[in-house]
């Protein structure tokens, strides 16, 4: 019983003082770590060596996890950068197409409306050939003897005393 009082107790002060990778290496002097574990049985150190490894080996293993979750976090980050990059150059080449429909409806535009201007040149000359004439029909009828104002071609009389250049044989 002695022993294994002296043991617990060994354990418990070696647990208290022993130096961890994570800890300071001056914490504890090395002299009485050397005490502590030769004042243990071999069985005794070899099963704290065991837990330390496996106390180590878990923590690598949740080193290991957290690099697995942060690759796949990567992962998933570039296939969603790359997706939305794509959806950018979509998004891009569609301004482009808009911007040169645009363009060319501008153009379309600009072109219909010289066109419609010079219609509406035509048809407002048109409409003034069409009153003049109006006009100088209605002259003419109104006062047909008014020598001031010129025939119409067409609208006057055949002359009676005009001959035709033609030969008979």
């Amino acid at each position: 019983m002695s022993r294994d009082i002296r043991s617990n107790r060994y354990a418990t002060n070696l647990e208290n003082r022993r130096v961890d990778l994570f800890e300071d290496p001056a914490e504890a002097s090395t002299e009485e770590n050397v005490l502590l574990a030769s004042a243990l049985t071999k069985q005794q150190l070899i099963d704290h060596g065991n837990q330390m490894m496996d106390e180590t080996d878990q923590a690598i293993d949740r080193a290991q996890k957290v690099v697995q979750e942060t690759i796949n976090v990567g992962t998933e980050t570039a296939a969603t950068l790359k997706e939305q990059t794509e959806q950018m150059s979509r998004i891009v080449n569609e301004l482009d197409t808009i911007d040169f429909s645009i363009k060319k409806a501008s153009k379309l535009v600009k072109e219909l409306g010289r066109q419609v201007a010079t219609d509406r040149c035509i048809m407002s000359m048109l409409f003034m050939i069409v009153l003049g004439v109006i006009a100088i029909i209605i002259v003419k009828m109104v006062n047909p003897n008014n020598k001031d104002i010129r025939d119409i071609p067409g609208l006057a009389p055949p002359v009676p005393n005009r001959r035709l250049l033609w030969h008979h044989n």
